[in-house]
């Protein structure tokens, strides 16, 4: 059984199963878990506002790493409403913000920002969201989580400061791809892929596996007793990062490579099963 005092949760396609539940026995594993003395967090690309509401009130998980690591929340401090709960921050600034939007408006992209853990997108796209997301999974969750503005200019002059990501889904892959390299460009952005289809934009530097260890640093756990379970391109950096780093079945092949162990699909448990055998101590099937 290995030494692990900080568990890192990416969701889409790792917890959550396809029809983005949290299944029965995964909610017990990670409860066992958690009593055990285990620090369990989400770590996502979903702004705050994305998690779904039964991991942002599960007992005992006080922190969420979102935003591929640009913010992580203490839910003890979000009485706080100057702090908002945000322990650590590193924003996307204004200025590189902008620059990314002008090239995601050139192909046919929803567009979004996000400004203190809620997202942005304009309603017309929004309208057609089944143009990006082809799930209709994603669909419910982007309709239920994204706030509908006529221009996004407008909420960036309102806001007018750095926000914690952008993210542009498309519905031509070749534009994609064409968008990717013009983006990649600028040293400023650091650009993953979380889905195929989409490209999600940080300041340079912002990682989940960099946040897990900011993190760690300040509860006084080290790389070596960390363990981070992802699927995605964005999964990458921290399951390098971090001591243990456990790849889903359903995961991309590259993420696999990277991963210290590969654990079943998103819709197998595997999430559970992995915490339950490397640190619970259980024998599992």
């Amino acid at each position: 059984m290995r030494r692990i005092k900080m568990i890192g949760l990416d969701l889409d396609g790792t917890l959550l199963n396809t029809k983005k539940e949290l299944t029965e026995y995964t909610k017990e594993i990670l409860t066992r878990a958690i009593e055990s003395g285990v620090t369990i967090l989400t770590a996502t690309g979903r702004p705050y506002t994305g998690i779904p509401e039964e991991l942002r009130e599960f007992p005992g998980m006080r922190y969420a790493l979102t935003s591929n690591g640009a913010r992580i929340i203490d839910r003890e401090k979000m009485k706080d409403t100057e702090e908002k709960g945000v322990l650590t921050e590193h924003l996307l600034p204004l200025e590189d913000a902008k620059k990314a939007l002008e090239i995601l408006r050139k192909y046919d992209t929803l567009q979004e920002v996000y400004f203190d853990g809620q997202g942005y997108a304009e309603a017309d796209k929004l309208e057609e969201v089944q143009r990006y997301h082809h799930s209709p999974h994603m669909q419910e969750y982007v309709r239920k989580s994204r706030i509908c503005v006529s221009e996004l200019d407008e909420i960036i002059a309102q806001e007018n400061r750095a926000m914690d990501k952008v993210q542009g889904l498309f519905a031509d892959m070749k534009e994609r791809e064409q968008a990717w390299q013009e983006l990649k460009q600028f040293d400023s952005l650091e650009l993953v892929g979380s889905l195929k289809y989409n490209i999600e934009i940080n300041a340079a530097g912002v990682n989940k596996g960099k946040g897990l260890l900011e993190l760690g640093e300040i509860l006084g756990i080290s790389r070596e007793e960390i363990m981070v379970f992802g699927d995605g391109d964005n999964d990458i950096a921290m399951l390098r990062e971090v001591g243990f780093g456990v790849a889903m079945q359903n995961a991309d092949e590259e993420v696999k490579a990277v991963a210290d162990y590969v654990t079943g699909s998103n819709d197998e448990d595997g999430v559970a099963k992995a915490i339950a055998r490397f640190v619970l101590g259980e024998t599992v099937q």
